[in-house]
């Protein structure tokens, strides 16, 4: 019988994705490595280990391990069940074009903002973020536009949840802060980060929002702080932005 924690949770599994998301954090490791970084014996994580490569979740190459490209078939089927993803898609890339900046679109999931599709412009600003990277709603403009649009008691769950860490010294911590700066972005229907999440970027995010009136996700452009400002950080990105959700919400409407 596998053993569960007080949660129901089965241990074997939790500890089998810990070592997965170690994996994804390191980009490899060796065995020694993963070792150190759970309370776990040599042979315990081997075992791990030789279980996941042999069911195709992790590549041995040499004397280290990283995650197998098997992952990215899972993400890929799981992307394409976001109705919004085939929708948004190609006005992300669109957008991403014309702006020459970085264009992103985000959805919710258990109290997490997802990147699910991702394109880079011409003068686009490389980051950390990836598709499928979890990020803070809070922290970010796309997360404000999608939190701004669910009702207050779901908020305070997520807040519950995953807390307001501080990413910058911009970076909202406060709950009240957070409740006035959402209510700011349903009057606008847009939010804005000037470096809340990532020092020396800045990005405009507008909400999807079907039409029963549920926030579908939230598309954005970001890019330095040297050329998002003035009047193309507050009325030229925003107004391009809205007018590109527009597309997309008739196009979840009618689809």
């Amino acid at each position: 019988m596998p053993q569960r924690n007080n949660s129901g949770e089965i241990q074997s599994v939790q500890t089998a994705f810990q070592i997965l998301e170690e994996l994804r954090r390191r980009n490899e490791a060796s065995l020694m490595e993963l070792t150190d970084a759970f309370s776990l014996s040599k042979s315990s994580i081997h075992n791990y280990l030789s279980t996941l490569e042999g069911d195709g979740y992790v590549v041995k190459d040499g004397s280290t391990y990283r995650l197998s490209l098997k992952h990215l078939a899972l993400g890929g089927k799981a992307r394409h069940r976001e109705q919004i993803y085939d929708i948004a898609r190609d006005e992300v890339t669109d957008l991403a074009e014309e702006t020459g900046e970085m264009a992103n679109l985000l959805v919710e999931e258990n109290g997490k903002g997802i990147y699910i599709h991702r394109d880079h412009g011409a003068d686009a600003v490389k980051t950390d973020s990836y598709v499928g990277q979890r990020v803070n709603l809070h922290s970010t403009a796309l997360g404000n536009a999608i939190l701004a649009h669910l009702p207050e008691e779901r908020v305070d769950e997520i807040i519950e949840q995953h807390g307001l860490p501080g990413m910058t010294e911009n970076t909202i911590t406060e709950r009240d802060e957070l409740f006035e700066r959402l209510k700011r972005v349903r009057t606008e229907g847009v939010a804005f980060d000037d470096e809340a999440r990532v020092k020396g970027l800045r990005c405009v995010a507008v909400p999807i929002v079907n039409n029963d009136d549920v926030v579908e996700g939230a598309i954005s452009v970001s890019g330095p702080t040297s050329r998002l400002q003035g009047d193309r950080f507050r009325s030229e990105l925003p107004a391009k932005l809205k007018s590109v959700a527009n597309v997309i919400e008739l196009n979840i409407t009618y689809t």
